[in-house]
């Protein structure tokens, strides 16, 4: 429990405050450390978390697990999900943990002393049992592991827009070598002409 506590004092510093979806997401970065039989946080690259929604739950399992962003240990695939996967990329073994489906209703039996259903579920999370907190399921990553995590120091250019892409999420199209949004797949559309400056030529390959 101390170990816990200590975690959630980290969150709520980070969050300037606590809430039940950071408990989650704390307790679901522990669990899945522990069917893997790792020791976390870690300090090192061994595990790749992939976490299913932003916002409170995913900085609980990125101050349990010692997962960054900017480390490339910790990805967001905004499912609108409560859940994460956990990946030790030595082994290959990946668990992904999600939360029961009735803890909402056990939460109140662990905080009888919650003056609020919101109290309840912040207080029963962190006493509830792992078994009726939370579900964890052995998955297989249906992308390449080596995809993900790329190569040191690769790096091309676009073709179209002369930007740079790292980390092999370069695509083609026929032969031509494009980055994601001008292959289509753009989250924003450019809005009056472009500033100046003229775009490199092409590079292909690892850095130098």
């Amino acid at each position: 429990m101390d170990r816990l506590n200590d975690l959630l004092n980290q969150c709520a510093a980070l969050h300037q405050h606590l809430c039940p979806r950071q408990v989650l997401g704390v307790r679901m970065g522990l669990l899945g450390g522990q069917l893997l039989g790792l020791d976390l946080p870690g300090t090192d690259k061994r595990l790749l978390t992939l976490v299913e929604l932003d916002g409170c739950g995913a900085d609980g399992v990125a101050v349990a697990t010692g997962c960054r962003v900017g480390r490339r240990t910790l990805r967001v695939l905004d499912y609108g999900k409560t859940a994460a996967t956990f990946v030790d990329t030595q082994t290959g073994r990946a668990v992904r943990v999600r939360p029961h489906p009735a803890a909402r209703e056990r939460a109140a039996d662990y905080a009888p002393e919650a003056t609020s259903r919101w109290e309840s579920y912040l207080l029963g999370y962190q006493r509830m049992p792992d078994d009726e907190l939370l579900i964890a399921d052995e998955v297989e990553l249906a992308w390449s592991l080596d995809k993900i995590l790329s190569k040191h120091g690769y790096r091309v250019t676009c073709e179209q827009c002369g930007e740079e892409i790292i980390n092999e999420r370069e695509v083609y199209q026929g032969e031509q070598l494009l980055c994601q949004t001008c292959a289509g797949d753009a989250y924003f559309r450019r809005v009056g002409s472009p500033q100046a400056g003229h775009a490199p030529e092409p590079r292909l390959g690892l850095a130098l």
